[in-house]
């Protein structure tokens, strides 16, 4: 006889589960109490959403499953806020908590709720176990459903008394997922001929072409027909190489200011994304509504989801690009390719005009003394090991910082997911779990820091060697740029005050912060200084915090 418990830890183990993220309470003891019996670590955390957000980032860097263990419903309502941010970008991650005995559900018991109720708007699957018996078929259902196009969390219940019960009921055995699909031949060489009938084509990227390694497919696609190669408006990761000659930058949040930059186009290729998210509406069609489109995507959810395209191929993105290029390049025409070589000279030339104006704000930043964010960049690139990887949660200053790390390959640059903030500190411990052997850097900013500063406990508690780095500006400055736009939007009267965006009286010291968490950390004032504190913190072998001052923002000024 097993309990319900065995079987779902075996399933886990079977799975090539090797963390648990979480937080638990007294309706996880049946899990607490069986970890001494399977090779799974745990990561504690001090708040569940720094659980999430370290397993949302680990599922993603490691590209399987992670788990988190949540405590009934207090517990599981602290981890929606990322549990959001991991539903809006697709990653799969089994959440449990542990229930209440169900044999007391209609009493209305301490910390009792209707746990699947809660979680089900913000995953794929929510369900409850009712049976040790069940288990089995429910993890073999939770893996198949996180890990299908489009991937995505899932949600268990676990009831205390489920996770005793004795059962004779054994674990499925996992299953090989193939989800690669290839794509239709007849669309693939049809879009190859709309495309080659373009004069001026522009291609936007997601997430998924980086997070399939189908970046030198699509390199090869933009260089074939001389396009364009926009971004979507918060990059997650590396979707297309940032020093190319034929990128442009990332998309804007409004569809008005994205027509602005796209210009007067007549093809655009969606690859592999949620595009075209809106902060700000406007009326405006993001391209000529004369255009035409071609989108690829992996997933039927996201394709033509937002625009009407002509042309729609469900396929994976690393082959559909493969493929399209093959058919394209037997296609081409001499003078197509004589008008695709003009157009990648025009694009290689803003591109130089872009790193000549950046090269100027650099030496600008370099000639003033100041420390400000841009400044703070051009320091730590200047010593950053070859193999880092960057995570980046700094919001108004992400403009210079991705101008400055031109992020070539996926793996190289992790930014925000789903757009809630406070997921670079627990998003760097994820990403460290997954890709052990390369040293990483967080850079984020302080409000952001402070919606999961406890994961620095976590850190030095599981000996994981990050370096967290704080741009101490003492304000929720995203929040203010959003103010002045907001009154700009709606024409309100200018106005010049800011309530509650201060993160001052008092001012926040974050070296003490992590003190007080067992962190090692230092004060960074002065240009000068960023190398050698960075430095420091590498060499230490240890998890290291550094508050960088920035903007005017030294104690006491």
């Amino acid at each position: 006889m097993k309990r319900g418990i065995d079987l779902f830890m075996k399933s886990l183990v079977d799975r090539n589960v090797n963390y648990i993220f979480g937080n638990p309470g007294s309706t996880e003891s049946p899990m607490m109490d069986s970890l001494k019996d399977y090779p799974i670590e745990y990561i504690l955390s001090l708040h569940e959403g720094v659980a999430v957000g370290m397993a949302t980032t680990y599922a993603l860097g490691s590209n399987n499953v992670s788990v988190v263990n949540l405590h009934v419903a207090a517990g599981l309502g602290n981890g929606l806020g990322m549990l959001y941010n991991a539903f809006a970008r697709n990653a799969p991650v089994l959440i449990t908590a542990g229930q209440i005995d169900n044999r007391i559900r209609l009493r209305k018991p301490l910390l009792g709720h209707n746990l699947v109720a809660m979680a089900e708007p913000l995953v794929k699957w929510s369900v409850e176990a009712q049976r040790a018996d069940e288990l089995p078929l429910i993890m073999h259902r939770a893996f198949k459903i996180a890990l299908s196009p489009p991937r995505g969390p899932v949600f268990l219940s676990l009831p205390m008394n489920v996770l005793a019960e004795e059962t004779e009921a054994n674990v499925l055995s996992p299953t090989s997922f193939y989800w690669e699909t290839r794509p239709d031949s007849v669309a693939i060489k049809q879009a190859a001929e709309i495309i080659l009938k373009a004069k001026k084509p522009v291609i936007i990227c997601g997430e998924e072409v980086g997070l399939k390694k189908a970046n030198l497919e699509l390199v090869r696609t933009a260089e074939l027909i001389g396009a364009a190669v926009w971004d979507t408006m918060i990059p997650s990761a590396v979707s297309f190489p940032r020093n190319h000659p034929q990128f442009r930058g990332d998309l804007p949040d409004n569809h008005e200011d994205a027509r602005k930059v796209i210009g007067d186009t007549d093809l655009v290729l969606l690859v592999g994304g949620d595009f075209l998210q809106e902060i700000f509406f406007t009326g405006i069609h993001p391209w000529p509504e004369d255009a035409r489109v071609i989108e690829i995507q992996s997933s039927e959810e996201f394709l033509a989801r937002n625009f009407a395209v002509e042309l729609g191929i469900l396929s994976a993105i690393k082959p559909a690009l493969h493929e399209l290029n093959l058919v394209l390049s037997e296609l081409i025409s001499q003078k197509f390719q004589l008008e695709r070589d003009r157009r990648n000279e025009e694009l290689a030339l803003l591109k130089t005009i872009d790193l000549e104006e950046q090269a100027k704000r650099a030496q600008v930043c370099i000639e003033c003394q100041e420390m400000t964010p841009a400044r703070l960049f051009i320091e730590l690139k200047e010593v950053l090991p070859i193999d880092a990887i960057l995570v980046e949660e700094t919001n108004t200053a992400r403009g210079d910082f991705l101008r400055t790390f031109l992020a070539e390959t996926p793996g190289d640059y992790f930014g925000s997911l789903g757009g809630g903030i406070g997921q670079g500190l627990p998003g760097a411990v994820g990403y460290k779990l997954a890709y052990p052997d390369r040293p990483v850097i967080a850079v984020s900013g302080d409000g952001s820091a402070m919606f999961s500063v406890q994961t620095l406990w976590s850190a030095v508690h599981h000996h994981i060697p990050v370096v967290f780095i704080i741009l101490a500006n003492r304000a929720y400055k995203i929040l203010k740029v959003n103010m002045d736009r907001y009154r700009k939007y709606f024409e309100i009267e200018e106005q010049a005050h800011y309530p509650h965006m201060d993160l001052t009286n008092p001012d926040i010291d974050y070296v003490m912060v992590a003190k007080g968490l067992g962190m090692d950390a230092e004060k960074v004032y002065e240009p000068e200084e960023v190398a050698p504190a960075l430095q420091r913190a590498l060499a230490s072998g240890k998890p290291y915090l550094l508050e960088v001052f920035v903007e005017g923002t030294y104690p006491g000024v």
